[in-house]
């Protein structure tokens, strides 16, 4: 596999953290920007892209959905075993999922780079046997995100941990939930939000990458965190605009909803659910490809341009 830097030179530079650059406060709003086009300028690998990652998503929604309506439909409170069976079930076809990612993340890639790019090579990394490390980066990122939740928890969450479990043992039992909140649960909710910030951006460099970079796990996940560290401003700024334009996106959403609706009220329901679904299906579509356009950006503003274009040459190869 060749590498950014001619011929016989490696992509994978092995688990000495790359450099990474820092980019401007307004950069959030660019790569925003940016991942919003990914579909208006190659809509057919995009949205199709897109549909095949969702119907993977919506699978693996169906075979939990049998397990959590048990929990729900339970008139005893859910057992710390089940809850974590639950948990465990749901981690694990996530991270058979993720392969999926990595590979909409090289269409997209390829796609930006005015290559060669089809909805269907979302399978590649199963086909070039990159699952396996692909996996252990999801293994790694859950470990971490938990490490970091959990830290955040110990140091300022008293009580929340007993008030979540007791909003679950209530919704099981039909019960309406705590009416008051535990000490600490405005600084946890803080403190969570700029972790959120923060995760968007170790993500994003360190899935670009695993996918496009062919980089190792751990140099993946060091260069996710210096490159995150560097760019909380712009991650800031990117959080704030994406809130707002889905905001924006909402009303929007919602004033075509109901119009559909009363036209269905006027003349059929069953010309509103025919013009509802494929509204909604129109939504996630736009953006799940906008997510991964936004991901794409963040990785190339970041890890530099110089490898952006090689790294999508070696994925249509």
């Amino acid at each position: 596999m060749l590498g950014p830097h001619g011929a016989g030179a490696p992509l994978n530079q092995g688990s000495d953290i790359m450099a990474t650059r820092s980019r401007g406060f307004l950069a959030g709003f660019g790569w925003l920007k940016r991942g919003i086009g990914v579909s208006i300028r190659h809509p057919k690998p995009a949205l199709g892209g897109a549909a095949f990652l969702m119907l993977a998503v919506l699978g693996v929604t169906l075979i939990m959905l049998p397990m959590e309506f048990y929990l729900l439909r339970s008139s005893t409170p859910p057992s710390a075993a089940s809850f974590g069976l639950i948990m465990v079930v749901s981690m694990l076809l996530g991270l058979l999922v993720l392969p999926l990612y990595a590979g909409y993340l090289q269409v997209i890639a390829a796609a930006e780079a005015g290559l060669s790019a089809r909805a269907g090579d979302i399978i590649k990394p199963y086909r070039e046997g990159k699952v396996l490390r692909l996996i252990g980066y999801g293994i790694a990122m859950t470990l971490v995100y938990i490490a970091l939740f959990g830290l955040i928890i110990a140091l300022r969450g008293n009580g929340i941990t007993d008030w979540y479990m007791q909003a679950l043992t209530a919704q099981a039992n039909h019960l309406p939930p705590p009416t008051t909140l535990p000490d600490g649960f405005g600084m946890t909710m803080l403190l969570t939000f700029l972790l959120g910030i923060f995760m968007i951006g170790f993500y994003s460099i360190g899935l670009g990458q695993v996918a496009l970079h062919d980089r190792n796990v751990f140099g993946a996940i060091g260069d996710g965190v210096v490159g995150a560290l560097k760019n909380l401003l712009p991650l800031l700024m990117l959080a704030v605009c994406g809130l707002l334009a889905w905001i924006a996106m909402s009303i929007c959403i919602g004033i075509a909803a109901m119009v559909i609706i009363l036209l269905g009220k006027l003349i059929s329901q069953w010309l509103a659910l025919v013009l509802l679904v494929p509204l909604y299906v129109a939504l996630f579509l736009v953006v799940f490809a906008a997510m991964f356009g936004v991901i794409y950006h963040i990785w190339r503003d970041i890890c530099g341009d110089d490898v952006a274009t090689d790294a999508a040459e070696v994925i249509v190869a």
